[in-house]
């Protein structure tokens, strides 16, 4: 079945969810395993070893996108997981898009990812989707600005929804 970029949170099947709790409430992102199988695969393990929690905001650019996942907060780190092969897709960068964030080099993802505040078609083809915020946003456009923020915002807590007891 292909992504047609429309969701609704009851759609979602919860091996397939991510709760991402931030400051200002929960985010729910349906991962796209049709999309991209190795990178949702990653992002699940990381998230079962709790990797993110904790770690912040590192570049979030008003009007593109929040980016996350890198443990020392440069942009510069990752897990110790290896880095995952690209598998880019006709799916768009819409607003609510999650994208794996790289360096120049296609198949250099490995923990960081970012949340699109707006679209972004310029990424099309370019970058793996790996997911989307079906419910939430509002919290995701709370996050404090900066490259990097003076005090960025921080994952409390990021959970596969069928680990929720």
């Amino acid at each position: 079945m292909a992504f047609t970029g429309v969701v609704r949170a009851q759609d979602t099947d919860p091996e397939n969810t991510l709760i991402l709790e931030l400051k200002d409430g929960p985010v729910v992102i349906k991962m796209l395993p049709d999309v991209a199988p190795k990178h949702v695969a990653q992002i699940k393990k990381l998230v079962r070893q709790k990797f993110y929690d904790g770690i912040v905001f590192h570049r979030v650019i008003s009007g593109f996108m929040a980016q996350t996942g890198d443990p020392t907060g440069t942009g510069m780190g990752g897990s110790e997981l290896p880095d995952i092969p690209a598998e880019f897709s006709n799916v768009r960068f819409e607003r609510g898009t999650v994208g794996m964030a790289r360096s120049s080099k296609p198949d250099s993802a490995n923990s960081q990812f970012f949340i699109m505040f707006a679209p972004g078609s310029f990424l099309n083809g370019k970058y793996t989707v790996w997911g989307e915020v079906v419910a939430g946003m509002e919290s995701v456009d709370k996050i404090e600005r900066g490259e990097p923020p003076a005090n960025p915002d921080k994952i409390i807590s990021m959970r596969v929804q069928a680990d929720l007891k």
